[in-house]
Order: C-alpha cells, then sequence, then structure tokens
C-alpha cells in the first residue's frame, strides 16, 4: 500500500472509530465545553499576570490590588470543576464505546462461520477483545481529550502571545512546519510498532491459553522448559516493541521540546530589545514569557498523542476487521414447525478450501427415510463427521445438493433448520453453569418433568443425586467437576431434551467406559426411535442394529447395508468388524 493510500486508509479508519465517540453526543458537548473552560483558563491565569506586575508591584493601583486576589481563585475553581467534568464525561464515553464495541464483536463471534474457528486462535480471539479494544477505546477518547483541550490551549495562548506581542509570537509560526514534518514522519514508525505490539499480545494469549489448556499435558510430559521458552520469546518480543514505541515517542518529543527551547530563547532575546526601547513593560514581558512556557506541557502531550492514536488505528484496524469478517450465511427464508427428517445427499462434493484437488467428501449420494438410523464407519479422515456437520450448515460451500424433507438445506432459515437437530459430540461442550442449564442449555421454557427424565433417560440421575446441589449443582469450567462418563451422560440428556427429529451422534460414547456405556444403550435407543438418527460411531458394537451402516473411506462411500448384510459381503466393513473384535484375543 502506497504512502497516500495507507494515510488515507488510517484517516477512513479513525473516522469510523471516532463514529463510536460521537454517539453519546450531549455528553461529548458536555465535555467539549468543559474542555473549552480549562483551555481558557490558561491564557486567563497568564494574562493576570500583567496587571499583577505592572499594576500591583509597579504602580501599586489599589482597584488591581483588590480584584486580582478573587479573579485569580475564580481562573482556578473554573479549571478544577471543568477539568473534572471533562475527565469524567470522556471516561465515561470511553467505557460506554469499549461497552458497544465489545458487545458487537461477541455478537459477530456467535455468527462466524466455523470455518473461523479452524483458522484462529482461541488467544488471537481473545487479545482482540481484551487488548485491542482498550487501545481502541483509548485512541477514541484520551486522545480526543488532549487533541481538542491541548489544541484550544495552544491556540488560545498563542492566540494572548499575538495580542500581546505580533512580533514575538511569529517566531513560533516559523517553526511549525518542522514540527509538523516530524510528527508527520514519527507517526508512521508510530503504527507500524503498533501493529507489532498487538501481533505479540495474541502470540502470548495463544501460548497462555495452550498452557491452561493442556497443563496436564504439560506437567506429565516435562514440557514446562518449552513452554517457558515459548513464553518468555513471545513475553520479551512484547517488550522489546513497546521500547521502541517509548523511544520514539521520547526522541520525537525531546527534538520538538529543543526547538521550541530555541523559539523561546530567540523570543527572550527579541522581548529584551524590545524592553530596553521601551516598547515592553515587565508585566507584559512576564505574561508573555509564561504563556510562552506554558505551550511546552500541551506541545509535549499532543506529541505524545500521535503514539495513542497510531496504536488506536491499528488496533481499529484489527477490530473492524473481525466486526466485517462474513457471519454465517442465511438467506434462507423457509421454516417449519415439524419435520419428518428425511435426508437426501445428491452427487455432493465438499472441500474446505474450495479446491476439489483436496476434496474431503467425493460424489455422495445417499437417501436417508424418517425415523431410520444410519451408521456412518471407517478411518479417521474418511469423511464422516465432514458430512454430517454439513446438515446442520456448520460448513458451506458444497456441490451437489442436501435435501431435508424434499427442500434444499439452504432454503432453510438457519436458526429454524437447526432447532430441528439435536447433536452429541466427540468433543464434550459443558459450560460453567448447573447442571439444569447445561441439560436445558438454549431452550427458555423449561419443564422440570421433562428435564428429569431426560436426565433419567440418560442415566445421569444416578450421579445428579449425589451432588451437593442436585441439579443446582456446578459442573465447573469444561465439567472439571464430574467424571468424564457424567459429562458424557450430560450432553446425551440434553440431546434428549431438546427432544429434535434429527438427531446427530458423532462418536457420542467415546468418553464412556464399557459399563456405562451398556447402562445407556438401552436409553439410546428409545431416543433413536421415531427419530432420523445420525451415528458416527468408532466402536462397532453399538451400532450393530442400526437400520442402515455407511462405511466411508477417503471421502467416499463404498458400502452401505445392514450389519449383517455387510458381514456376509465379506468387504472393507467386515475387516474392521474383524479387527476390533480380534483385539481382545491379540492382547492375551
Amino acid at each position: 500500500m502506497s504512502s497516500d493510500a495507507e494515510q488515507a486508509y488510517t484517516k477512513v479508519t479513525y473516522r469510523r472509530l471516532l463514529s463510536y465517540t460521537f454517539e453519546n453526543k450531549k455528553v461529548f458537548a458536555f465535555s467539549v465545553v468543559s474542555m473549552i473552560l480549562v483551555a481558557l483558563s490558561q491564557p486567563a491565569f497568564a494574562a493576570l499576570l500583567e496587571p499583577m506586575l505592572d499594576g500591583g508591584f509597579i504602580h501599586k493601583d489599589p482597584k488591581i490590588i483588590q480584584w486580582l486576589p478573587y479573579a485569580f481563585v475564580l481562573v482556578f475553581m473554573v479549571r478544577a470543576i471543568a477539568g473534572f467534568a471533562a475527565d469524567f464525561s470522556m471516561t465515561w464515553i470511553g467505557r460506554k464505546v469499549i461497552l458497544t464495541l465489545r458487545a458487537q464483536m461477541f455478537e459477530s463471534l456467535i455468527l462466524l462461520p466455523n470455518k473461523y474457528y479452524d483458522n484462529t486462535s482461541t488467544g488471537e480471539t481473545i487479545s482482540r477483545f481484551i487488548y485491542d479494544v482498550e487501545q481502541l477505546a483509548t485512541a477514541s477518547t484520551t486522545a480526543v481529550t488532549i487533541l481538542i483541550k491541548d489544541s484550544l490551549m495552544l491556540v488560545s495562548l498563542i492566540g494572548w502571545m499575538f495580542y500581546l506581542s505580533p512580533m514575538l509570537a511569529g517566531v513560533f509560526l516559523i517553526l511549525a512546519p518542522v514540527m509538523a514534518l516530524i510528527v508527520s514522519v514519527v507517526s508512521r514508525r508510530f503504527r507500524a510498532i503498533s501493529k507489532r505490539i498487538q501481533s505479540s499480545m495474541g502470540s502470548i494469549s495463544h501460548v497462555l491459553e495452550e498452557s491452561v489448556q493442556g497443563q496436564r499435558v504439560v506437567k506429565i510430559f516435562g514440557g514446562q522448559e518449552y513452554e517457558l521458552d515459548r513464553f518468555y520469546k513471545n513475553n520479551n518480543q512484547n517488550r522489546q516493541q513497546n521500547m521502541k514505541l517509548m523511544v520514539s515517542s521520547s526522541l520525537s518529543t525531546a527534538i520538538l521540546q529543543i526547538i521550541v527551547a530555541f523559539a523561546l530563547t530567540g523570543i527572550i532575546y527579541v522581548a529584551i530589545q524590545e524592553g530596553l526601547k521601551d516598547n515592553l513593560t515587565a508585566g507584559t514581558f512576564t505574561a508573555y514569557i509564561t504563556a510562552a512556557t506554558m505551550l511546552f506541557a500541551p506541545l509535549k502531550r499532543l506529541t505524545n498523542i500521535n503514539a495513542v492514536i497510531q496504536k488506536g488505528v491499528a488496533a481499529a484496524e484489527s477490530v473492524f476487521e473481525f466486526l466485517d469478517s462474513e457471519t454465517e450465511s442465511d438467506k434462507g427464508t423457509y421454516t417449519t414447525k415439524k419435520i419428518n427428517g428425511e435426508l437426501l445427499f445428491e452427487n455432493l462434493n465438499f472441500s474446505y478450501d474450495s479446491h476439489q484437488d483436496k476434496a474431503v467428501l467425493n460424489n455422495i449420494n445417499l437417501h436417508i427415510k424418517p425415523g431410520e438410523t444410519v451408521a456412518f464407519v471407517g478411518q479417521s479422515g474418511s469423511g464422516k463427521s465432514t458430512l454430517v456437520n454439513l446438515i446442520p450448515r456448520l460448513y458451506t460451500g458444497y456441490q451437489g445438493k442436501i435435501l431435508l424433507d424434499g427442500v434444499d438445506l439452504d432454503e432453510y432459515k438457519i436458526e429454524n433448520l437447526r432447532q430441528h437437530i439435536a447433536y452429541v459430540g466427540q468433543e464434550i461442550v459443558l459450560f460453567n453453569d448447573t447442571i439444569e442449564h447445561n441439560i436445558s442449555y438454549g431452550i427458555e421454557d423449561t419443564d422440570a418433568h421433562k428435564l428429569k427424565a431426560a436426565a433419567v433417560a440418560a442415566h445421569a440421575m444416578e450421579f445428579i443425586d449425589r451432588q451437593p446441589q442436585g441439579m443446582q449443582s456446578l459442573t465447573g469450567e469444561k465439567g472439571v467437576l464430574l467424571s468424564g462418563g457424567q459429562r458424557q451422560r450430560l450432553v446425551i440428556a440434553r440431546a434428549l431434551f431438546k427432544d429434535a427429529p434429527v438427531l446427530i451422534m458423532d462418536e457420542a460414547t467415546s468418553a464412556l467406559d464399557t459399563e456405562s456405556e451398556r447402562t445407556i444403550q438401552s436409553a439410546l435407543e428409545a431416543l433413536t426411535k421415531n427419530r432420523t438418527t445420525l451415528v458416527i460411531a468408532h466402536r462397532l458394537s453399538t451400532i450393530e442394529n442400526a437400520d442402515k451402516i455407511v462405511v466411508m473411506d477417503q471421502g467416499s462411500i463404498i458400502e452401505v447395508g445392514t450389519h449383517q448384510e455387510l458381514l456376509a459381503k465379506g468387504g472393507a466393513y467386515s475387516a474392521l468388524h474383524s479387527i476390533q473384535f480380534s483385539e481382545p484375543e491379540a492382547t492375551k
């Protein structure tokens, strides 16, 4: 991107960021008025020095001596009250911006397609929510406060200096282009460094996330040194980039201060010459020098704020890129209160990266009747999970057709489609909430009798009754307070409670021991009655009674039939069956 294009993009991004600040118009207007009062208090203080010296000390005017103390008190009171009002109102706006952006980001997050989660680390996403938004809010409020307040201070002080002596004030204007050039050059460096800081924060979050989630593996396999080294490298990179930002900011500020110091030196020299000609009084000179020295503080803040703005713009690009990410496609309009559960796959092809030479599913043709239990078996990577994940539209972009009750899946409104589908995956997902809320997740009207019936059918009440608070007991993060088998029974109870006409079970009993698996087999058999059930199973013993078994290999269907038919055929399913049921003998 060229320099001009980059600057234009930066302006567009920052304007979009400021639009969040300006949403609270009344509070912002109140803050601006307060900042104007703060800015005007600076030259007002300098202006009071002239009558204090000339009228008070030199001419000893009693009228001036009488009102001058009240004027000083008034100026400081206005500055204190207005300063507090400005800071409070802009902080309020800043937190409101953060509230709004995080809410919008979370809304986007839960609507993003699975492809985003497949390609983006959790740490990177968390870093956007925590670090980037804070940087962005600082740029939209703190930076705006300094830009408005300190710019007004500079304008009012320089205006007062021009009023006192246009000749002296002209010295500052000569150096203004040089100062603007320095700010422009440094801005590009600030932005580049800020992007690297964001990237390093994402890496830190990623390492933290993996270390926390995999803490058992880290301990047992002795990965502490490796993780420490990985964290140190990312943490040190973050430190280095922050130091580069600080050096750039401090150097630019120091250079600008030196330029102002030279200007001030020139002003003093000219002022002395004017004083020798009796064209400048002591009071006027003191007021002028005071106003000139008051320029240092706002000028320094304005110089440093460039770093804040560039960090904010870099963060805004990251946040807005996230907000502008394409969410799940939902162009369907068809809705229905009830479905029979008939599924038809016609010439289905699918690839995650849209390249057919890396196709995951190849020419799938399959008819599943309403109420049928269909099992999918095959080696890992054969496409079983991918196929069933297309039904609730977790992935899109396939070629061919998938029809549910004769209606193309894309024609369904996505929310309505998923209302008719229950899912039990191989990854157990429990929320850090009560057992009751985990079972009834996503369903607002909870029937206590139906809830208990689902738990009983999943043989979960056996351990729920032993919990300190029964259904109101917490499961812990990811269900850590429960055993693997107990967690699995809860997610099965969740599917039972939803009572959807289409049920997808992807390795649903994988976390159960043999005894627990036998315990819930009767419940699963009852669950599959009058319901279209798609089962992915590694243990072939669990799907022997399926109405149809589909054998897949490298994304294609190679065999279809019942358990007995496929055994008699002596093909791939028979080979898989022989391997599994010969394993116990082989280990004896």
